[in-house]
């Protein structure tokens, strides 16, 4: 199928199937329930898992195939950004146009950071795209926000190319050749594909569910699996195998007489153009592009969701992207008035310990749990939540064999 086995092929309509079905399956407490704390079926949090599954899905093929950390890769999503939200400024709201600018404009950046920084190995190549990422972060933040306009003036460089730190907005007296630049009710136009808004959503309500289903989710999933499925044939094609024999051992692969460097800086390509699609997306969901995007953090958020998910494994990253993204959004709402809420049919003084015992790990103190699950992962998982399932799904067919065999044991005469 599409060119896959039946192994990929499984896996691709998997994800598919989550993919379509997502607001359906993360919302399974009625909204009357006290548990309906917990659902992530809202379109804001949907897409934020698929984007940041592209994001995820990227780094992977650079740092699941070839053993290269690199903690700059937030830089290509800032850049993603920025260029769609030039492109919304200057042409028009269509957001396959701005997408490919993304793509386009990263990949030329992954290039120039990519053919300096992949002339050193190990740690010196991770400090230096931390260092590009982090001169981005300044260009974004200070010298590229200057006033290029002029004090007097009001125009499209007011706040220099990237609008420093309250970050790059539509405006009112943005150009946009090929599209308006204000909607008939007198507002700011909205990201859309041939008229259909990304904000955009529809409600179904069954009993006490409700189902939300958004067209920038949907846009957002199919760009995913598209990126998904990119990603699996460049893992099961010779590039990938050139890629798995650079982590195996360079040094041997350098005396068969193959210079790995031009394979190497094609994967570090690849990989920002995928992160450079990503910030795109979030600029299409959202219109702001901030410089907040390019800081070492979210290069370091992508690095927790691929360990978290499965480092060169396929559906791992996209596994590890979501269950960050969930506590992110999810456990951190978590406050001490819900807690009690949760533990009032105790005793007062033990309902208090427990929400004292219980409430450092929620709420402002999420990271506190993602760090005691992430080394969790390392020390017991080191193949992350795939190796997790996989483990799981090994048990099982233990047992069923095990009780087929009982079951089909015959007592001795």
């Amino acid at each position: 199928m599409f060119g896959l086995n039946k192994k990929d092929g499984s896996l691709l309509l998997l994800v598919v199937a989550l993919v379509v079905f997502a607001p359906f399956l993360l919302n399974p407490f009625p909204e009357s329930s006290g548990w309906a704390q917990f659902n992530a079926g809202y379109p804001d949090l949907m897409q934020r898992f698929v984007i940041f599954g592209i994001f995820a899905i990227g780094f992977n093929i650079l740092f699941g195939l070839t053993g290269y950390l690199s903690f700059g890769h937030a830089a290509f999503l800032g850049v993603g950004s920025y260029a769609a939200m030039w492109m919304f400024k200057l042409f028009g709201m269509n957001v396959l146009p701005a997408l490919a600018l993304s793509v386009v404009t990263s990949g030329i950046f992954a290039i120039l950071i990519g053919y300096v920084s992949l002339r050193r190995s190990g740690i010196y190549f991770s400090i230096l795209t931390l260092a590009f990422a982090m001169m981005s972060y300044s260009l974004a933040y200070s010298v590229l926000a200057t006033d290029m306009d002029g004090p007097d003036k009001q125009g499209l460089l007011q706040k220099g190319l990237t609008g420093g730190e309250t970050g790059l907005q539509l405006t009112q007296s943005d150009p946009r050749i090929f599209g308006a630049q204000t909607t008939a009710d007198g507002n700011i136009p909205v990201p859309s594909l041939f008229g259909l808004e990304m904000r955009s959503a529809t409600e179904l309500n069954v009993g006490d569910w409700v189902f939300t289903f958004s067209a920038g989710y949907y846009f957002s999933a199919v760009i995913m699996l598209l990126a998904f499925y990119l990603s699996i044939r460049i893992f099961r094609s010779p590039f990938g195998m050139v890629l798995r024999s650079i982590k195996s051992n360079q040094q041997r692969l350098n005396y068969t007489g193959m210079n790995p460097r031009p394979y190497m800086l094609a994967a570090f390509v690849i990989s920002g153009m995928y992160a450079g699609l990503a910030g795109g997306l979030m600029a299409a969901m959202d219109p702001l592009a901030g410089p907040e995007r390019m800081f070492w953090t979210a290069s370091g958020e992508v690095v927790l969701m691929t360990i978290l998910g499965g480092v060169g494994t396929l559906i791992g990253p996209v596994l590890g992207a979501g269950a960050i993204k969930y506590m992110e959004n999810i456990i951190s709402k978590i406050n001490s008035d819900i807690l009690h809420s949760w533990f009032a049919f105790l005793p007062d003084g033990l309902e208090d310990i427990v929400v004292t015992m219980i409430y450092p790990f929620i709420g402002k103190g999420w990271h506190l749990t993602l760090g005691i699950i992430f080394m969790l992962v390392v020390i017991f998982l080191p193949g992350g939540l795939v190796q997790g399932g996989q483990k799981l799904a090994a048990m099982v067919r233990r047992k069923k064999t095990d009780d087929t065999k009982t079951a089909t044991t015959e007592p001795a005469e």
